[in-house]
C-alpha cells in the first residue's frame, strides 16, 4: 500500500539504498518539558496537550527526520490503565489524536507517518496470545482509519511478544518494522539477536533492528548479529537502530532500566552531537540504513545525524541553518580561545569532562533477573499498594 500523496514509501527509499532518518524520544523528551509522566510513561499528551506534541515533532521535521512517529508509545488499553494510572480520555482517542499531529507535521516536509506498538502488561501477566493481539489489534484499527504509511512494533523485550505484534500488523497489507530493545545477549529468554531477527522477518517484518535499552555502539553491534542472522538464514530484510542518547557500557541484558540512574540521574550519561555523527557512521558502514534514536535523543542529536550522513543523502536538514559543521560558526564568536574550537579535529579528539570529582565513571546494575510470569510482573488496574511498595523497598534495601 502506497504512502499518502506522492511521497516514495518506506521501502521504496530503502529498496533504492536511501538513508532514512528517524526521529528521537518523545516520551523522555516530553518528561523533561512537564508533558509525560515518569513511572507509566503513557501517551495522552497527544490529546491533553496537541501543541506540545506538535512542536516536537516539528523541531525532529526540522532536524532532519524522515519519519513522524505517532506519539502511541505505551498507548495500549492495558498501559493506559495499569496501576492506578486513570485517562480523562481514551486510548481510542490518543491514538487518533497521534495520528493526526503525526500527519500534520509530516506534510510539511518530506516525511512519512508511521504507526507505533509496543510491549504491553497483558503479555508480562501471562495473558493468551490472543488476548494480547487484540490488544494490538484496537491500536491498529485506528492506524487504518488514518492511514499511516507503515506500521512499527517497536519496545519488545521477548521476541515471542514482537512476532505476534508484527503478525497482527502485516494483515494491513502496509509495510512493518520490528526493533526489540535487546543487546547482543538477546532477548530477556536468552534468544540470541540473529535468532530473533529471522523469527521477526518469518514472522512478515520487512525491516528489523533494535531501538532503546542500549547506547549506541551496543546497538550497532546488536544489529549487525541479527544482520548475520538473517543473511545466514537466507533471507533479506532491511535494518533499522534507534538507540538512546546515553552511554551504556555497564548494562547488563536488561538494559539502562536497570541503571540505579534511572530515570532521573542519566544526564551525565548524555551523547554529545560528536557522538552522535560517530554513531551515524558507524551505523551506515554495517548496512544500517534507518537511523534514528530513541530516549534522550532530542532534536539537535538528529540533526547531527543528517549532518554527518548528508554526502550520502545529498543535502543538509533546515535546522543547519543555525549550526555550522563541526564548530564552524564558532569563526563569530567574541573570544579567540573559543574561535580556535571551530574545526573538526578539536571536537573529535575531545574528551569531555563531567565536572562531578566523586562521582564514578560506571555504575552496578540493579539486576533482579525479573522477567515475564514472575509474581512481580504481574500488573493490575489498581494503584500499586502501600504493602507491595514495602515489599519492594525492602527487597532492594537488601540488594545494596
Amino acid at each position: 500500500m502506497a504512502p499518502t500523496g506522492t511521497k516514495k514509501g518506506i521501502l521504496e527509499r530503502l529498496d533504492a539504498g536511501e538513508v532514512v532518518i528517524g526521529d528521537g524520544g518523545f516520551v523522555f523528551a516530553l518528561e523533561k518539558r512537564g508533558y509525560v509522566k515518569a513511572g507509566p510513561w503513557t501517551p495522552e499528551a497527544a490529546s491533553e496537550h496537541p501543541e506540545a506534541v506538535r512542536q516536537l515533532h516539528r523541531e525532529f521535521l526540522r532536524a532532519g527526520s524522515n519519519v513522524m512517529q505517532t506519539f502511541t508509545f505505551y498507548a495500549s488499553d492495558d498501559k493506559l490503565e495499569n496501576r492506578g494510572h486513570t485517562q480523562r480520555f481514551t486510548g481510542k482517542q490518543i491514538n487518533e489524536a497521534a495520528c493526526d499531529l503525526a500527519r500534520e507535521v509530516a506534510n510539511e516536509g518530506d516525511a512519512l507517518v508511521a504507526g507505533g506498538v509496543s510491549q504491553t502488561p497483558s503479555y508480562l501477566s501471562c495473558k493468551s496470545e490472543d488476548d494480547v493481539k487484540a490488544t494490538f489489534k484496537k491500536q491498529l484499527d485506528v492506524f487504518v482509519q488514518k492511514n499511516v504509511d507503515f506500521l512499527i512494533a517497536e519496545y519488545f523485550e521477548h521476541v515471542e511478544e514482537a512476532e505476534w505484534a508484527v503478525q497482527v500488523l502485516k494483515t494491513t497489507g502496509k509495510p512493518v518494522a520490528a526493533t526489540l530493545c535487546i543487546g547482543p545477549e538477546g532477548d530477556l529468554n536468552g534468544v540470541s539477536p540473529g535468532d530473533c531477527a529471522v523469527r521477526l522477518v518469518k514472522a512478515g517484518a520487512q525491516i528489523v533492528g533494535v531501538n532503546c535499552h542500549f547506547d549506541p555502539a551496543t546497538c550497532v553491534k546488536t544489529v549487525k548479529l541479527m544482520k548475520e542472522g538473517v543473511e545466514k538464514a537466507g533471507l533479506k530484510a532491511h535494518y533499522m537502530s534507534q538507540p538512546l542518547a546515553y552511554h551504556t557500557p555497564d548494562c547488563n541484558r536488561q538494559g539502562f532500566i536497570d541503571l540505579p540512574e534511572f530515570p532521573f540521574s542519566l544526564e551525565p550519561r548524555i551523547l554529545t552531537r560528536w557522538d552522535v555523527q560517530k554513531y551515524a557512521r558507524e551505523a551506515y558502514d554495517v548496512g544500517i540504513r534507518y537511523i534514528g534514536g530513541c530516549c534522550g535523543f532530542e532534536p539537535y542529536h538528529i540533526r547531527a545525524l543528517a549532518e554527518e550522513l548528508a554526502p550520502e543523502r545529498g543535502f543538509t536538514p533546515a535546522g543547519s541553518e543555525k549550526h555550522g559543521s563541526w564548530g564552524s560558526g564558532l569563526d563569530m564568536h567574541t573570544k579567540p580561545w573559543v574561535r580556535a574550537r571551530a574545526r573538526r579535529d578539536y571536537w573529535e579528539k575531545l574528551k569531555p569532562a563531567s565536572g562531578r570529582p566523586f562521582c564514578p565513571s560506571m555504575s552496578t546494575p540493579d539486576g533482579w533477573g525479573v522477567t515475564k510470569g514472575h509474581a512481580d510482573l504481574m500488573q493490575q488496574k489498581e494503584a500499586t499498594s502501600e504493602e507491595q511498595l514495602k515489599a519492594l523497598f525492602n527487597k532492594a534495601n537488601k540488594d545494596h
